[in-house]
Order: structure tokens, then sequence, then C-alpha cells
């Protein structure tokens, strides 16, 4: 068995579904506008009715929640999923997805979104994109980096999509009234390796937001030994990692978990977007985080990518084939859909 890459028609249609949290009535315009410059790109949208819920951390209960996606996930009418944003409690309707049902399509966020995309593509093979969400589309200007996302989604298979480091990152959210740009991008980017050297590593990609996604450890939507086996034929993982709340010690506790747990068996490289979460804790730094990580597995380990919540980020396929190169200047991601 190998990857299944999804594809899009030219004429498609998005399903926008809530599978974590959906919106209060105060958000509203916020999906709205999303809509209006998806449809404005020439696509059809079909939003389901979670979307427009939101009550006690999550759009609607498990059962509800997982129909809606269910529906959409076996829908030959809809080409790709994209959830308005992430939220909490995502992992409440992993046990509800008819995983064995799921036509190729591609689905597309980030953070609690992630722990739905790394399950799919464990369970079945078929690809999915960890990229922006789709209220982070809703304004009328879009960087280069994140407007990737198209052009990611619309690779053929067999065929490949370079990305490069953005110029510049937004540090922290601020309200964009009056702006036609979501993000505030301020600060300068630098992709860098905790070596100081040169990085050029081969493997397939598979991560997502460590701090959901390190629920899948033991599960049966988390075995990555056995998806190495079937789906890759051993090679190699590069794996990323976006971390949204996890402080050091906490980060250090699950990286040892996933190397007990075997999710850094064949493992080439390991690359970690931007962290928000920098305090040290009794003198242990973040940079020990990952020089400790990379001694121990041997291994080149890059960190600072364009990657999650401090944004803008490349639109990363699981089960994909790359090649990262972090350079003292410079960097790209090749992906190929192979």
């Amino acid at each position: 068995m190998s990857i299944i890459y999804p594809e899009i028609p030219t004429e498609a249609t998005i399903g926008v579904t809530a599978p974590s949290s959906g919106l209060h009535r105060m958000n509203y315009d916020l999906l709205e506008l999303a809509i209006y410059q998806m449809e404005e790109k020439g696509y059809r949208v079909k939003v389901g009715d979670t979307c427009w819920m939101q009550y006690k951390a999550r759009s609607a209960s498990a059962e509800i929640r997982a129909l809606e996606l269910n529906t959409m996930l076996q829908d030959d009418s809809i080409h790709f999923i994209f959830p308005p944003w992430g939220g909490e409690l995502l992992i409440e309707i992993l046990d509800l997805i008819e995983f064995e049902k799921i036509k190729p399509k591609w689905v597309i966020g980030y953070s609690d979104i992630s722990l739905l995309l790394l399950a799919i593509t464990l369970k079945t093979g078929i690809a999915t994109a960890h990229g922006p969400s789709l209220i982070e589309l809703r304004g009328e200007d879009i960087d280069p980096t994140t407007a990737m996302w198209e052009r990611v989604l619309r690779t053929e298979p067999g065929e490949e999509v370079i990305q490069h480091p953005s110029e510049k990152y937004q540090l922290e959210w601020r309200n964009n009234s009056g702006s036609s740009s979501i993000f505030h991008l301020t600060e300068n980017t630098k992709w860098k390796t905790i070596s100081n050297s040169p990085m050029f590593v081969k493997g397939r990609l598979l991560g997502g937001c460590i701090d959901v996604i390190q629920h899948l450890i033991g599960t049966p939507y988390g075995n990555v030994p056995n998806f190495q086996n079937v789906h890759l034929q051993n090679e190699p993982i590069i794996w990323y990692f976006d971390n949204c709340t996890m402080n050091l010690t906490s980060l250090r506790r699950t990286l040892v978990q996933m190397r007990l747990a075997g999710w850094f068996e064949n493992c080439s490289a390991i690359i970690f977007g931007r962290n928000p979460v920098t305090e040290p804790i009794d003198d242990y730094q973040e940079t020990d985080v990952y020089m400790e990580l990379a001694e121990e597995l041997s291994i080149p380990v890059g960190y600072d990518i364009d990657c999650g919540h401090m944004p803008p980020q490349i639109t990363f396929v699981n089960g994909a084939y790359a090649e990262v190169r972090i350079y003292n200047t410079a960097g790209m991601i090749t992906q190929k859909f192979i």
C-alpha cells in the first residue's frame, strides 16, 4: 500500500464543518467573510450546522459532530473539507469516525484539527494537509506563505511543490480592525538548526500540534509503526511539530513518551515550529529540549520553522515525500506526491 493523494477538480466544492469548535454568534462575521472569499475564488461552499454552534468548549455533542463530519467525508459532491478553526475537544469524536468509509479528499487545518488529520492518514493512508484554518483566509490580502495552501492541495499525484520560509512572522495576535490582512507580520523569519550547521534531510512527513496529537499514543488511531510498515514500506519519517501551550518540561515529557512509543523509529529529522511558550523552567531552555532530542536520536533537529500558532505557516502534507533544507540564511521544503 502507498499514500493516497486526493485530487481537486477545477470546479470544486468545500465542505465546512466544525469537528472541534464552532462559532459564537458574535463571531459569525468571521466565517461569513471567509466563505465570501472562497466563493470569490470560484469555489462552491457547503456549510454544516455545527459551524454556527458553540457550547461548553465544543460546537455540539460528539455524536452530532461525528455525524456531520462522516457525512461530508463520504459525500462525493464535496471535494475537500475546511473546518473554520481549531478548538479543544476533537478527540471526543475519534471513535465515532467511520474511517473505512472515507472517500479520498483533502482535509486541511491545524491546532486541534491536526489530531483528525494525523488519525486519518495513519488509519487510511490518505494524505491530509496541515495548513491555515478557513477563518484565517477571510482577508482581502493573503501573504505568499499562507496563500500556498491552494497550490499545495492542487499538486497532482507524481508532481512536486516547493515552499520557502516566510519573510516575516507574527509575534502576537492583535485586533486587525481597519486592515485588509489578517496577520500582522513584523518579525524577521529565520529557520534554525540546533547544530547551527546546514540541514538536508529526506523522508515522509508526519506531524501536527503536539499538544493534541500526543493523545493518539497508545490508541488505535496512533499506530505509527504499523503505518510506516504498511503505507511507507519503512521509509524514514520527518516529524514536524507545532507547540501551542506546552511549557518546556511538558514538551520534553511528551517527546520522551513519543520515543518510548516507537514514534521516532526510523526517523530522519524533526522540525519544530516557532514556539510561543519559551519561558525557562529552572534554567531549562527551549534549545535544551531540542539539543537533548537530537543527541538521543542522533538526528538533525530544526526549529523556528513556519508552522503553527505564530503565523504564517507552510502547508505540510502528512504522508508526502519531502526534502527539507535549512541553510544559514535560507531554506526550502519540497514535497513530492509519490
